[in-house]
This record gives structure tokens, sequence and C-alpha cells, in this order.
């Protein structure tokens, strides 16, 4: 069995692996609950209690999949036990997914905190592994990642045990627990960081930020076909399809705009950067939710208001706009004139709420402008060097 030691920072042409993208795929299960409970809550007439439940529950997808991911960026060795250990982690996922409805319409997270557990206690195992071969200060962060990772579990199922009515302690106790989740990867590399590798994190956030557009253009699309073959009412659903594809298309040209490996020259840049994508990801797959919604809207079947329903597309696309331009974009940004597009297009496309049922389209339309005004600055002279002209996709 290989010795489970820490990865070159500098290793040359480090790529995500096989099984870190089966890994990833098996996360669209989750993603996909998460996304469809959303929308059953919001089509309800419960958008608050739909809202909080997926802020919930995506925490616990986002959280498992960063873990597994920068723990590989710094020890994954391939090897058989490796590999065995990640299927436990991804068998722990599909639990979690199973009991995303439970958790959603009943406050029953039994299956979802075992799924979670399951997930938890296989990356444990890992950073034993590593305590095993490391010395020194290297398998002191091993041993607290450890310690801080089952203590928390035990916390996770000792939340079970408060009443889900208790007057909010339950969702007391679960921010409470989140937080703790944050802080361990600061508490345990205080004395020394973990080796990850830039090209190889930034190419692993950039995978999942396509697998999660890709959700979001499936669930969009199975929700127009439906309504389509029920209602034949393309007059309704055009706009939003076309809206919602507009806006797909713009997050991706926008996120994938710069090389972000470049920014992320240590763990300060590193840490913002990487929890903040807790709010890309999951905005970006509550747009295809959002789209769901407005669909259901326009044939008749949501029990909310065209506006409420604009708004379920048109806040986590704002959302996105100006997270990824805040954590990811704007460090690229030459000047005022380039930094201006991304915020100036969020809150042009929170406008697009009071468009009535034209909501998508128009801000799908803002977010393709946003692009065009990108590229069309990206192109001009680099400072100080005259003549000289930067990537057309950057912006």
């Amino acid at each position: 069995m290989p010795r489970m030691t820490a990865r070159s920072r500098t290793e040359e042409h480090r790529a995500s692996t096989p099984l870190e993208l089966f890994f990833d795929l098996c996360f669209v299960v989750a993603v996909a609950q998460a996304g469809g409970r959303l929308v059953h809550a919001v089509v309800e007439g419960h958008p608050g209690t739909g809202v909080a439940g997926y802020l919930a529950v995506f925490f616990a997808i986002w959280w498992a999949w960063v873990n597994f991911s920068w723990f590989a960026s710094a020890y994954d060795t391939d090897d058989a036990l490796y590999r065995v250990v990640t299927f436990v982690q991804i068998t722990g996922v599909l639990i979690f997914a199973a009991g995303v409805p439970r958790a959603f319409d009943n406050g029953d997270w039994a299956l979802g905190v075992i799924g979670y557990v399951v997930m938890r206690l296989a990356l444990t195992s890992q950073w034993l592994r590593v305590a095993h071969y490391a010395e020194g200060a290297e398998r002191t962060v091993a041993r607290r990642y450890a310690t801080g990772i089952v203590l928390l579990q035990l916390g996770w199922i000792g939340m079970l045990f408060v009443p889900a009515g208790a007057n909010g302690a339950r969702s007391a106790v679960f921010v409470v627990l989140a937080l703790c989740e944050l802080a361990v990867p600061t508490i345990a590399e205080r004395d020394l960081g973990t080796s990850w590798h830039p090209h190889h994190i930034g190419e692993r956030y950039g995978l999942f930020t396509i697998i999660v557009l890709g959700e979001t253009i499936a669930a969009a699309t199975v929700a127009v076909q439906e309504a389509a073959d029920e209602h034949e009412a393309l007059d309704e659903l055009l706009p939003v399809a076309a809206g919602g594809l507009l806006l797909v298309f713009a997050a991706w040209w926008i996120y994938f705009a710069v090389p972000i490996h470049s920014y992320l020259r240590g763990s300060r840049q590193a840490f913002v950067w990487g929890y903040g994508h807790y709010v890309i990801f999951g905005s970006a797959a509550a747009i295809g939710s959002g789209i769901e919604v407005a669909v259901e809207e326009a044939i008749g079947k949501a029990h909310v208001s065209t506006t409420v329903a604009s708004a379920a597309v048109t806040v986590p696309a704002a959302v996105y706009l100006l997270t990824v331009w805040l954590i990811h974009a704007r460090h690229f940004k030459r000047d005022l004139a380039e930094q201006l597009p991304l915020p100036l297009a969020a809150v042009a496309i929170l406008g697009c709420t009071f468009a009535g049922e034209w909501a998508a389209f128009a801000a799908g339309l803002v977010a393709a402008a946003t692009v065009a005004v990108g590229v069309l600055l990206s192109r001009r002279p680099a400072t100080g060097a005259p003549g000289a002209v930067v990537s057309p996709n950057r912006m």
C-alpha cells in the first residue's frame, strides 16, 4: 500500500482524476433532490420554508464535496484503499440524497444525517491514514481534522434528539454545528497548511460549476417539456425557456472568463474563495429551480403570484452574478469600467422581477448583454502596453 504523503503544490499536469469526476456526478443526485424540493415548496406557496430548507440541505452537499476535493488535492494516492473509501463517501451521498424529501417535508433529518455521517467518517479514515504516515506538525494537522470531524458527527446525531418544533431550537443547533464545521480547517491548519494544488483546485471548482449548471438546464428542460405536453402553452413557455437558457449560457461564460488558479497563491485567498462558492454553487442550482417555478406559474399550477415566480429566477441569478464578481472575477479587472458590469447587471436582473411573464426572458437578455459588454471591454489595449490586446474571453 502506498504511503499517503502530501503531493507537491508545483506538480505539473495535475488534473482531476476519473474518480473525482465520478464523485462529482454522484453529487448531482443530491443537488437535484434539493432543487426539486425547493420548487415544490415555492409552488405550494411556502417560499420562506423552501429557501431555508434548501440552504440547509445544500450546505451539507457543498461541505462534503469541498472537504473531499481539498483532501484529494493534498493527498490523493488513487490506490485501492483510497478508491474504496471514496466509494463509501459516494454511498453516503446517495443516502443523504434519499433523505432530502423527508428533511424538507417533515423536518425528519434522520436519513440525511446518517448519509452525512457516512460521508464524514469515511473522510476521517483518510485523515487517520495521513496521520499514520506523517510526522510532526503534519501529523498534528491530520489528527485535528479527524478529531474535529468525529466530534461534529456526534453533534449532528445529537441534533436529531432536539424536537423539530422546539421554538427553532433545532435550527439554532444546525447553524452552530455548520459554523463549527467551517471552523475545523482553520483550527486544524493553524500551525501548518495542507499542500493543495492551485491548478487542481481551480479545475475541481470549475467542473462542479459545470455540473451544477448542467443540472439547471436538465431541470428546466424537463419542466418545459412536461408543461408543453400537458397544456401546449408554448406562447407562455418559450420566453421562460429562452431566458433561462441565456442565463445559464451567461453564467458559464462569466465564471470561466479567467483562469482562477493564478489568483490562488495562498491559503487566505483560497479559503475565502473556496467558502464563497457555497453561494455560487447554491445560486447556480437555484436558477434551475426558479425556471421550474416560472414554468409552473405560467401554466397556472403554482400557488404564488407572478412576481414571486419571477423572483425565483431573478434573485438567484442576481446573487450568482454578484458573488462571482465579488470573490472570483473582480481580481482580474483592470479598472472601474471593467468592475461595474457584473454588479450593475445583478441590480438590473433584480429589476426584471417586475416585468411580469417576461421577467425570465428580460433577465436572460441582461445577462447576455453583460457578457457582450465584458468581451468588448476586454479587447481594449492593456494598460502600459499601447496596442496590446488582452484575451477576448476576459470579463
